[in-house]
């Protein structure tokens, strides 16, 4: 075989054609492919060469070496002996624009006898024709930055101007033409009737559950929505990280977000080269905020395992007031029949860290439900909790009946385009074979029809019924949330009660209780609902002991 420098084709040499276009547009429109094989085919042909394959790739970038065809060409060529000897590019840009990774291919191609030629930068082997590939792929790859810049900041202005820019649109909106621009049609988001009601559901489970159970979990959502053949608009299944993207995704509140991340650097793009983009809302921002603390709540970073697994009532958020540490689990006697509440950091570091202090774990437990039963379910205080409640009701009912007259108003029209159609065909205006008019009319029929169901599914889920706060109503409401509160054998119930707090912080002479009142309304309710728990299911993980080292490795005593 030759140095790198004296690869020399023979006249009847073997050639590969490499063709590519940067976008899917430009594959789209057939023109550079077909052009740059019909001189790719003339040049072999005039060097007496050999065409024995092909290898096209429509609109992947030449930045990367992530392209199919690239890297079937590339195996063809590592092969002993290679299936070519030549591989024929329009220019040198179409191989690579990465002057590293051009010299690296080249110099991996001539380890096994395969040459590069470029039809239009027709270079010798010498050390001048190498250096000129060197310099005009610095010149390609200068250029392919400059144009990335200049897209990206044509993207972000169309960005700004509240345009789509392309790619898949987000679960429950579809891409609709906005403004005619010269040649060019502007896109737009929009709601797509039927998958905007698969969104509602999926945050109304992720916030008060399906009616037998409290708020779901990604986990348990994408189950429920698998179970009735609810799917993605790939088809495919739902999985945790689809349902944690639309609960966590801006977008459904109406603020799109775009150039968020950059897949090039594989990190998030600084906030200000973000562009917010004004969308239609699906959810209400008090909806999505509930369900993003809610997530925030079920986090492993914010409550360890052994808080989440404990045993013990007030695990993970009873604290000492004087330095703020955890109060955490303590025994003493026989097998540890005495069980207290101590502060951690005195524990740890002695009275230095924190002076501390140490209760009694029922004495604790009970204060705090008894303070509970007596002063946060007293009946004055639940009239209030209750009214509160019923107006908020009165709210979204009031919310959906608006989102219903909408739909009624969606389905009236696009009827009314379909009778139109109808007209338009029977009177010969229209051709009812045309296949454009046939997706239209099938396009309208699921709009009426969607818009229709969803209608018919929300005023299914309305009550008619008005509530009177009567003596007797709050009296049973705060009789059966006290039960709750409590189990049979006289113990409690630990899930119920960290529904309504998020601290109980233990000084020398006071306990203070805190909690949202969102969370008391939502544990109340739940309560008085006959929900299995009131609130929101944690992670959970029971540590396994393990025997000697583990793959972590560590000193052995």
């Amino acid at each position: 075989m030759k140095d790198d420098d004296e690869l020399v084709a023979s006249p009847m040499a073997r050639a590969a054609l490499y063709l590519r276009v940067s976008t899917g547009r430009q594959a789209e429109h057939d023109l550079s492919i077909p052009d740059q094989r019909r001189q790719a085919h003339s040049f072999c042909e005039g060097k007496g060469w050999t065409v024995v394959g092909e290898y096209v790739e429509p609109g992947a970038s030449a930045t990367d070496d992530r392209r199919p065809e690239f890297q079937r060409m590339m195996d063809a060529a590592s092969c002993r002996p290679a299936e070519f000897d030549v591989i024929v590019v329009h220019s040198f840009s179409r191989f690579f624009r990465d002057q590293f990774q051009l010299e690296f291919y080249v110099r991996r191609l001539a380890k096994n006898g395969v040459r590069l030629v470029s039809i239009t930068q027709d270079l010798g082997d010498d050390p001048m024709s190498v250096m000129m590939r060197q310099i005009m792929a610095l010149f390609d790859e200068y250029q392919s930055k400059e144009n990335a810049k200049h897209t990206l900041r044509a993207m972000r202005e169309n960005a700004r101007q509240g345009f789509w820019n392309g790619a898949r649109p987000p679960f429950g909106y579809r891409i609709v033409d906005a403004e005619q621009r010269g040649a060019r049609m502007k896109k737009k988001l929009d709601i797509d009737p039927d998958r905007a009601e698969v969104v509602r559901l999926i945050y109304r489970l992720a916030r008060v559950g399906d009616g037998e159970t409290g708020p779901l979990g990604t986990r348990r959502i994408a189950d429920y929505l698998n179970e009735r053949g609810i799917r993605t608009p790939t088809g495919g299944r739902f999985g945790c990280g689809a349902v944690h993207d639309i609960l966590t995704r801006t977008t459904y509140i109406g603020t799109h977000r775009f150039n968020v991340y950059s897949w090039r650097r594989k990190e998030p793009n600084p906030p200000e080269e973000v562009v917010e983009v004004e969308v239609p809302a699906i959810i209400s921002q008090e909806e999505f905020d509930e369900v993003g603390e809610l997530l925030k709540s079920r986090a492993s970073q914010l409550k360890a395992p052994r808080y989440v697994s404990a045993g013990t009532l007030l695990g993970g958020i009873c604290h000492c007031k004087d330095c703020g540490g955890a109060m955490t689990l303590r025994t003493s006697g026989r097998s540890s029949k005495y069980r207290y509440y101590t502060c951690c950091t005195k524990a740890r570091k002695g009275t230095t860290g924190c002076s501390g202090r140490t209760i009694p774990m029922s004495e604790l437990d009970e204060l705090v439900v008894e303070h509970l039963e007596e002063r946060i379910l007293a009946p004055e205080r639940l009239r209030t909790i209750l009214a509160g409640v019923l107006e908020k009701r009165r709210g979204q009912e009031a919310e959906e009946s608006e989102r219903i007259a909408a739909l009624r108003r969606q389905a009236a029209a696009a009827d009314a385009k379909l009778t139109r159609l109808y007209e338009a065909i029977e009177e010969g205006v229209a051709d009812a074979k045309d296949g454009n008019l046939k997706s239209r009319i099938a396009e309208l029929r699921t709009i009426r029809d969607s818009a229709n169901a969803d209608a018919e599914r929300a005023e299914g889920r309305r009550s008619t019924d008005e509530i009177e706060l009567t003596p007797e109503l709050i009296g049973h409401f705060g009789k059966r949330v006290k039960s709750r509160l409590r189990r049979a054998n006289g113990g409690f119930r630990r899930h119920e009660i960290q529904g309504l707090l998020h601290r109980v912080e233990v000084g020398e002479d006071s306990i203070h209780i805190t909690g949202t009142t969102a969370d008391l309304l939502q544990s109340l309710v739940a309560a008085n609902s006959g929900v299995k728990s009131a609130a929101p299911a944690l992670r959970s993980s029971v540590p396994k002991w393990l025997p000697g080292q583990d793959s972590n490795l560590r000193p052995i005593d």
